[in-house]
């Protein structure tokens, strides 16, 4: 295949993404700035970032064919990043996909409103998967666990739209730029499908906060042999004053399991953090300097404001 003929077979299949996509992500209006959200129900509602919501309960949604719509906030929660709008008239919902079916280097399209310009598209690659990522928001800091990585262009205003496959399906929210080229969006897969499912019924989530920060790391092989694991979640950064903090937990640790269960990347803790395990004493397992450690954290509730 020439040149030429790649760049075409890549250009139609962002196209195509682009015209699938476009009708659905919303550029979101609030009195005190901006973002980008995405239609997933037939009746109305659509999913943006919890951080583009910051505290309001009403808004203005614009289509890309220049529709307007109010809306009202359903549900927010900032351990995912993740809120859920409903807007008094919308187009049909996008068809969302799997992100833990995505790999490395796989394509991604980017749609969203940066500075306020609806219906932008970019376009890249799946650069990172299970990243766990501070990020400062003013003057707090606020910790985005097992986010997709991906070098699409993202701007102020991107947040909340959709980061979509070369199917035109979405697989995360796209959520932050972290400088340096570093593009984030929220997951679309069973976790936070959980989340998504809770919010539109119950308005939040009671999440259990644990203030760990790590990556996917491959473990020693007479480790890997004894226990059956090929990978744990490597920490490094501990949220000073956080329950991985009082625990004992340390840069540099190597975790194996939560409550007993296999970790291999930041979804692995996610899926243990919801309501029943707040104010419970968490079994960790840490590979230390060549040893393995069992501690002992107590999630506390994630408070919102």
């Amino acid at each position: 295949m020439s040149d030429h003929e790649a760049l075409d077979a890549y250009s139609r299949t962002v196209t195509a993404v682009a015209r699938t996509l476009t009708p659905h992500v919303a550029s979101v209006t609030l009195r005190r700035g901006s973002g980008s959200a995405v239609t997933f129900t037939e009746n109305g509602h659509l999913l943006t970032n919890a951080h583009v919501i910051d505290g309001h309960r009403h808004g203005t949604t614009t289509f890309s064919d220049g529709s307007e719509s109010d809306f009202e906030v359903v549900g927010v929660d900032p351990l995912s990043d993740l809120a859920v709008i409903r807007a008094s008239a919308a187009p049909p919902p996008v068809e969302l996909g799997d992100s833990d079916a995505l790999v490395v280097g796989q394509l991604v399209v980017a749609v969203g409103s940066p500075m306020g310009l609806s219906g932008s598209v970019t376009a890249g690659v799946v650069s990172g998967l299970g990243r766990s990522l501070p990020v400062r928001q003013g003057q707090a800091a606020r910790v985005i666990e097992d986010v997709i990585q991906t070098d699409a262009a993202l701007n102020p205003g991107n947040s909340g739209g959709a980061l979509a496959d070369a199917a035109g399906r979405v697989v995360g929210i796209n959520t932050a730029v972290a400088g340096y080229g570093l593009g984030l969006a929220v997951p679309i897969n069973r976790t936070t499908s959980r989340i998504i499912d809770t919010l539109m019924v119950e308005g939040r989530v009671r999440r259990a906060y644990l203030g760990v920060i790590g990556v996917p790391a491959p473990l020693p092989d007479d480790v890997a042999e004894r226990t059956g694991q090929r990978a744990g979640l490597r920490v490094i950064e501990v949220v000073s004053g956080g329950p991985a903090n009082r625990a004992g937990l340390c840069k540099g640790d190597l975790i194996l399991t939560v409550a007993r269960e296999q970790v291999h990347n930041a979804q692995g803790i996610q899926r243990q953090l919801f309501a029943e395990v707040i104010g419970t004493d968490l079994a960790v397992t840490v590979l230390r300097n060549g040893a393995m450690v069992d501690v002992f954290a107590r999630p506390t509730e994630l408070t919102v404001g």
